[in-house]
């Protein structure tokens, strides 16, 4: 690819006294997409722009609380998914992915898909300047053509995985077909600069298990072509420290500007409630005991919402977690695990398990901290780059792989060995790929590295510019 490819966006030095915009958000049903576009209308309210944040009623529900100056300019609108819902197949009042295990996706997308009438009444009756959507709504472009409002993709993740897993057959034709497994093993073959990125063959065997997920062997329809296809412009959440020529490739072969938001790490985000924060019980508990440790000596273990892990994968887990002989910090959703008999005495003395919410940027901020044990979602990768911990990967789900991926090739991870064929793991090689990663002399690049790294993540100078280009590119999107 030619290195001249950039995208720019038009600074016109008004834009500061143009009058406010309004955006429409529009993420789909998981909570990893859902709190970067919060983030971005609490951006966008500070610079007093308007965002009307849809999506169904518990979604919205488990969204913090909006301080009072920004939530005269964030409404945020409730889409009831219950009318549209399959009860034969779901629980009633399952309206996110948190809610619903992997193969009942379709019935979840198929209720996603009815939301189009409510949807075109929202843009109707407010208007937007512009509506962002992600890779479900493949539907939304054509809706907010017909209402003459332009429509942005925006990506919680990086642009890679866009470019991994959209099968663009309208620009390529039969250059495009992967009809084979092995296919996915790999880059696709229409990436045109070098990189190791793809799937390992247990990772595709999932992949392909979850499209058949109902009685029929139906599957969910992501039309990711059309939806990429479609829009005006990109959103990204990323930096070209991370990714310059996936960022690149994604604009020219589509011909679309390409807008970095940055990486909206937690310095960027609006301070919601500080004060109470730093002396609430929870986070003065995890302080006390954070300070009994030694710098940089803690792996801060935590797998999201979205994962869902077996017994057996988290007996291992565990079991190496305890071999590896490390101080940890292992956090948890309330009732979400059963950890090995035994395992918590044993432990005590270097370890603790937090069954609730915690404040993970203040945990990761702690000089204890030194390394992470994470399943590579993009929100949590993010937090844990911009302080500059190693990383010890083990990846559950596809983008979540890709991100993997990518870091190994970065050397600021370490990805933990897993049986080719099924994914499993044993407890030795969590063992090993903690010590590595955390103390052994070996892995001390992996450690230079990601501190490295986090130097850049965390210039708040260069996050800032990229609020100021994406602000900008509202009011005049450009690609050249």
């Amino acid at each position: 690819m030619d290195d001249s490819v950039t995208v720019s966006v038009s600074m016109s030095s008004n834009a500061k006294t143009n009058k406010p915009l309004h955006v429409v958000m529009f993420p789909w049903l998981a909570m990893g997409h859902v709190y970067p576009c919060l983030e971005v209308s609490k951006i966008l309210a500070q610079k007093g722009h308007y965002v009307t944040l849809v999506s169904t009623p518990k979604i919205i529900d488990r969204l913090p609380k909006l301080p009072q100056t920004l939530s005269q300019h964030i409404k945020l609108t409730k889409l009831p998914l219950s009318q549209h819902m399959d009860t034969n197949h779901l629980p009633q009042d399952a309206d996110s992915t948190m809610d619903i295990p992997s193969n009942k996706l379709y019935y979840v997308k198929l209720a996603y898909d009815a939301l189009q009438e409510p949807m075109s009444e929202v843009l109707k009756t407010s208007n937007p300047d512009w509506v962002f959507y992600d890779f479900a709504a493949s539907w939304i472009p054509q809706i907010a053509k017909t209402l003459h409002i332009r429509c942005a993709y925006f990506s919680p993740c990086p642009a890679w995985t866009i470019c991994f897993f959209d099968t663009p057959k309208q620009q390529l034709g039969d250059a495009a077909y992967r009809p084979n497994p092995q296919d996915y093993y790999g880059p696709p073959k229409w990436i045109p600069f070098p990189t190791s990125i793809g799937l390992r063959p247990f990772e595709v065997n999932k992949l392909l298990e979850d499209v058949k997920v109902n009685e029929t062997g139906a599957s969910p329809v992501f039309d990711l072509n059309k939806a990429n296809s479609s829009c005006d412009m990109f959103v990204i959440r990323s930096s070209r420290d991370l990714e310059q020529e996936w960022l690149d490739y994604l604009a020219e072969f589509y011909q679309k500007p390409v807008v970095p938001v940055g990486l909206l790490p937690p310095p960027m985000l609006v301070k919601d409630s500080d004060h109470e924060e730093e002396n609430s019980p929870d986070w003065v508990e995890i302080k006390a005991w954070l300070d009994t440790q030694k710098g940089s000596s803690v792996v801060y273990v935590a797998f999201g919402s979205e994962v869902k892990l077996s017994q057996e994968n988290l007996n291992e887990l565990a079991l190496g977690i305890e071999l590896s002989e490390l101080p940890f910090f292992w956090v948890s959703r309330k009732g979400s695990f059963e950890l090995p008999k035994g395992f918590e005495d044993r432990t005590k003395d270097r370890g603790a398990v937090w069954r609730s919410w915690v404040p993970q940027p203040k945990i990761l901020a702690h000089d204890s901290v030194g390394g992470c044990l994470t399943h590579c979602g993009s929100g949590s990768m993010i937090e844990n780059l911009l302080f500059g911990h190693v990383l010890v990967m083990l990846p559950f789900l596809l983008d979540q792989a890709l991100y993997s991926r990518v870091m190994e090739e970065k050397k600021v991870g370490i990805e933990i060995p897993r049986n080719e064929h099924n994914g499993s793991f044993t407890r030795s090689s969590v063992a090993k790929a903690l010590r590595l990663a955390m103390v052994d002399e070996e892995g001390s690049a992996y450690r230079n590295n990601a501190k490295e790294i986090g130097k850049k993540f965390s210039n708040k100078e260069l996050h800032d510019q990229y609020i100021e280009d994406f602000v900008s590119s509202l009011y005049n999107p450009k690609y050249t």
